[in-house]
């Protein structure tokens, strides 16, 4: 077995950490496969993807290993492996389905920039949570851009500067998570959270993902026009006609599972 799983068929693809041995921390083979596999293409039909970890543990940074392996690369090298882990960062933040983070145990440096590029994340309320990298001498550069995105840039003052672990609740109090409960329920609040989003037009979320985008931090001034040229095509277009005529009708939308 690899050091990511990839299962299911049909609308929801989970995607696994597998390396429980370390915690699922990163290495260059883990980032090399997520990498890859964010980029796509996604199978046909796929309309949400779930991110999780093996074992114990969520994801737990960086691996010893591969750490030891920086300390002795040069400037030249360093950039470049930084590079590639932002490239893995940046591939699954515009996945163009929504990416929901199934998090329990630990989550830490690396693993909470992961944490920060999920959409939707539900969280056990024993998890653990840090942007830790200040502990080692190093900061969380790479993976700041989706963090603050995340958290603002108040709690980012505060857990980026102590490098302090911190408990579900306050993940969720400040963004980080959007869901918490016990572990044991983790399956079942993913699973409602993947019901709703199969009940939405498949092309309006990918679009909606995509608006957020672009529109956050932009003067409402500035994205007046744009915004209004976007409903403007999704109200005429295929998915809109056929959702706003099945509300009219109160018929079920099209693209709903049977059931719902």
């Amino acid at each position: 077995m690899g050091s990511l799983l990839i299962t299911g068929t049909g609308p929801v693809v989970t995607v696994s950490l597998n390396r429980p041995q370390v915690r699922n921390a990163f290495d260059e083979e883990l980032i090399a496969a997520l990498t890859t596999w964010a980029r796509g293409p996604l199978p046909a039909g796929t309309r949400v993807a779930l991110l999780r970890g093996e074992g114990r543990h969520f994801c737990a940074g960086a691996d010893l290993t591969w750490m030891s392996k920086m300390v002795r690369y040069s400037h030249d090298e360093n950039v470049r492996d930084a590079q590639a882990m932002a490239a893995m960062f940046q591939a699954l933040d515009t996945l163009p389905v929504p990416l929901i983070g199934r998090v329990h145990g630990a989550a830490l440096g690396g693993g909470a920039g992961l944490v920060a590029v999920c959409d939707i994340v539900v969280a056990a309320e024993d998890a653990l949570f840090g942007f830790t990298e200040a502990k080692l001498g190093i900061l969380p550069a790479v993976i700041s851009p989706f963090a603050l995105a995340k958290i603002g840039r108040s709690a980012a003052r505060e857990l980026f500067l102590t490098a302090a672990r911190f408990p579900a609740a306050r993940a969720r109090e400040i963004g980080l998570v959007h869901a918490v409960c016990p572990e044991t329920e983790l399956d079942a609040v993913v699973d409602g959270y993947i019901r709703e989003i199969l009940t939405s037009a498949p092309g309006a979320v990918a679009a909606a993902k995509d608006l957020i985008a672009r529109v956050a931090g932009q003067p409402a001034a500035d994205v007046a026009g744009p915004t209004a040229e976007i409903i403007a095509r999704h109200r005429t277009g295929d998915e809109g006609q056929k959702g706003m005529r099945a509300f009219l009708e109160k018929q079920p939308a099209p693209w709903k599972p049977d059931g719902d």
